[in-house]
Formats: C-alpha cells, structure tokens, sequence
C-alpha cells in the first residue's frame, strides 16, 4: 500500500482513537463488586458488546445514551440483579469520561499536515463532541449515527463519507479507512472494496467479535495510531529519496 495515493483518512473513533473500554470496565467492575457478581472484566465487556450491538441491530436510530442506558440494564438482566436508576443514568451519560489513547493527539496533529480527516462513529452528536474536543484537532468530515440514522457495520456511513469527501474532490480510492473494530469497520470496508487499516490494539477486545468479525480482512495491521505514523513517514522519506 502506498500512502501517497491516499488525500483523505477516516477513522473509527471509539476503540481507535478513544480508549473506552478500560472506562466502561471500571464502572462495570464497580457494578459487579456492590452486586456480589462474580464475573471477570472480559465476561463483562462481552456482555456490554453483545447487548450494545443487540440494540443497534434492532433500533437503528437509537440515540447512544439510550444504547449505553439499555445496555446496562442487558448487563443487570444478564446476572439477574436490579437496575439502579441513579447508576444507569450516569453510566448512559459516561462518554464525557472517555479519553484518547496516549498516541491519539499527536498523531492526529501529524496526519492533519498529509491528509483530510474523517471521523465516521456509532454514536450522537453531542457525545461526539466531547470526545472531538479531547482530542484537539478538527475533523474536515464527521459522520455520526445520529446523523445517518444507523449503526455501523450498515453502510450509511461509508456512504455519506464518501460523498462528503467527493464533495471536496477525494475520490474513492483516494480514501484509506482506519480502525480498530474488525465487526464495524473493516469488515463492511472489504465489502465496499474500501482502503483499510487496522489499528490492532492488543488486549482491547470491543468489536473483535460478533456477526461479521471472523470474515474481515485487514489490508495494512499496525498495533498503534504512532506505528501507522512511523510507516507513513518511512513512506514519504523513502519517497523523498526516489524524487
């Protein structure tokens, strides 16, 4: 793969650029421990992704809070414990705690210097926002669930991302799609025919699983957004030295 042929890159913004899981686990965890549940924090997460993934299947225009609302009462029916309204309702509202990985920042700085940069998300607005501001840079495009009126790995996205980057004269194949989630991203990118990277981020294992996952095929793996930085600028140094 040449970066060189790539104007615009789109990102999967939870699970690549914000690490959420290790915020969801520690409130799951705290649920557990009052709940007397003895269940470890991989058990838990699985069953967050699959109630988050039920919800988005079957209500497409889901606003995320209530995602994250109806998923915690999943997790509570799932061990048969009572939902605690109070909890509930912090937990739907935890994106604002959410935080970028420590490579995040930096390398969205570097790339904004190469590329257009598009944030396509499973998830609101607003809570989008908070996360955007995090991480401190500007994206030219952003598209949401709410926006599009479904979840990825349906195709709105892709979609509207492609016709928003065409709109600023990025065609197709000039767009490399970056993300971390095997079920959401890079799946229905091999189905596109769509440039992809996988951001692999080791032990997270939030959309590695479910429909789909076992059946996508990554294009480029690095195991970090700083690794995908290095190869970009080996790639224009080596360039350099043709030229």
């Amino acid at each position: 793969m040449k970066f060189g042929t790539f104007k615009a890159l789109t990102f999967d913004v939870y699970g690549t650029l914000i690490d959420w899981e290790p915020h969801i686990v520690r409130r799951l965890r705290r649920w557990a421990q009052r709940n007397d549940v003895s269940a470890s924090d991989a058990e838990l997460l699985s069953a967050f992704d699959d109630a988050r993934a039920h919800y988005q299947k079957r209500r497409p225009a889901m606003p995320y809070p209530e995602v994250l609302c109806s998923s915690y009462a999943y997790v509570c029916d799932r061990w048969r414990k009572p939902v605690d309204r109070g909890e509930q309702k912090e937990f739907s509202a935890s994106v604002k705690e959410w935080d970028p990985f420590p490579d995040t920042v930096d390398a969205l700085i570097y790339l904004k210097q190469h590329f257009l940069l598009g944030a396509l998300s499973n998830i609101d607005e607003v809570s989008l926002g908070h996360s955007i501001r995090k991480m401190g840079v500007e994206f030219d495009i952003v598209v949401t669930a709410e926006r599009v009126g479904a979840y990825k790995p349906d195709m709105p996205h892709f979609i509207i991302a492609a016709n928003d980057l065409g709109q600023a004269g990025v065609a197709v194949h000039e767009q490399l799609h970056v993300a971390q989630s095997l079920r959401a991203d890079i799946r229905p990118a091999n189905e596109l025919r769509l440039a992809n990277v996988w951001i692999n981020r080791g032990a997270r294992q939030l959309g590695q699983s479910g429909h789909g996952a076992e059946l996508a095929v990554p294009e480029l793996e690095y195991a970090s957004l700083a690794e995908f930085v290095d190869a970009h600028a080996q790639d224009i140094a080596s360039r350099d030295k043709t030229t």
